[in-house]
């Protein structure tokens, strides 16, 4: 996935939505250059221009604007250029800026790092939950990002959270019910407060946007669960990240699995989140004996099967991951979602469905963190 030393290859872009307005046009032909170099790898002026469908002469104006930002660099005259003049490459440059991300959905801590433009992990830090929500929930926060900006010696990029709830497109968390907050504009108060880019989305859709960016999805649609302290969904569907009706698409933790079952945070019975959150497993795990520890785990699975079988059937996705601990989720649990899931839709409709736990762990909101403020500041992902 790598072409020259540092120098990321071959993800894969997000559709662009809406129109492109006039005065946006210099700011698209440069994220389009940026977007080749992140997803491709270093390019010479001509290959950039080729690929772009930009003139040869828009093209050297534009990197030799990136070049004084820094965000690249030349590199040379690949290997084995024929005779004549060989053309030079460009290629970005990862650590020309860092990116502060913050991911809230564990359920024990609060979990940042620095991430470089290329998504490797520079730095890493954690402060202990310990059950605050609220504003004491925005004060540990805003103590995290101070440890992080400290961290780094570079330039600061943005600042990217991954936040349980629904939250609104300009960075507005809506409803939090698991962190006590519910109209709280986050990326306002900490834009204003640190003098930086800041942007929130919901946990689950950042998560997805990392592994769509980072991770070994595949280029048809996928769904991603992400399960922590609550349980929630990202979707991308032919290149585009779903949000739905007031950004509250994937909100499947709160769909009632049991009219009669325990208390949930958000004030009704037997969600979703009572069966499969992360606390909630495992509080169902002690005393258990290890087989009974995997009926346990199966048998979530099989309501969470139940609940992603027409999602699966409707779209007819390709890939569903299973985003948390490990531990918890690949095993018993994943194989009876996938089992559920083909009983229960036409054997077209599963025919090579892949269930999977993320190929980045633990990262994966972190890494979809740095996501959002590459798309949101360069205009790449």
């Amino acid at each position: 996935m790598s072409g020259a030393k540092g120098q990321p290859r071959g993800r894969r872009a997000l559709r662009p939505r809406g129109k492109l307005m006039a005065e946006d046009t210099r700011r698209h032909h440069r994220a389009l250059v940026l977007q080749h170099l992140f997803r491709e790898g270093p390019a010479s002026r001509a290959d950039l221009a080729r690929t772009s469908g930009l003139t040869r002469v828009t093209i050297s104006d534009l990197v030799a604007g990136l070049l004084e930002d820094g965000l690249v660099t030349e590199l040379g005259a690949p290997v084995g250029s024929r005779v004549g003049k060989p053309p030079i490459l460009v290629g970005l440059v990862p650590d020309a800026s860092h990116i502060l991300t913050v991911d809230l959905l564990p359920d024990d801590r609060m979990a940042g790092a620095v991430l470089n433009l290329a998504g490797e992990v520079k730095a890493r830090e954690n402060l202990p939950l310990e059950g605050r929500t609220g504003n004491d929930a925005v004060m540990l926060l805003r103590e995290l990002l101070r440890l992080l900006r400290k961290a780094t010696d570079r330039p600061v990029l943005g600042v990217g959270i991954g936040s349980p709830g629904v939250v609104s497109a300009e960075g507005v968390v809506i409803d939090a019910p698991n962190r006590g907050w519910r109209d709280l504009d986050l990326a306002g108060l900490l834009s204003g407060e640190l003098g930086l880019p800041v942007f929130v989305a919901n946990d689950a859709n950042t998560a997805v946007l990392g592994e769509h960016t980072f991770g070994d999805a595949e280029e048809a649609g996928l769904l991603l669960i992400r399960v922590g302290a609550g349980v929630g969904a990202g979707l991308i569907v032919e290149g585009a990240l779903v949000q739905g009706h007031r950004y509250a698409a994937g909100e499947i933790g709160h769909v009632q699995v049991d009219p009669d079952g325990a208390d949930c945070a958000c004030g009704r019975r037997g969600c979703l989140e009572t069966v499969l959150a992360a606390p909630r497993l495992r509080a169902r795990m002690v005393g258990t004996t290890a087989t009974e520890a995997e009926r346990r785990l199966a048998d979530a699975g099989a309501v969470l099967g139940g609940i992603l079988a027409p999602v699966v059937g409707t779209l007819n996705l390709h890939e569903l991951v299973l985003a948390g601990p490990t531990e918890l989720l690949d095993g018993a649990l994943r194989e009876a979602v996938g089992r559920t899931i083909r009983e229960r839709i036409m054997p077209v409709s599963a025919d090579g469905l892949v269930v999977r736990t993320s190929t980045l762990g633990d990262d994966v909101g972190l890494m979809g963190a740095a996501v959002l403020v590459l798309s949101g500041v360069l205009g790449v992902s």
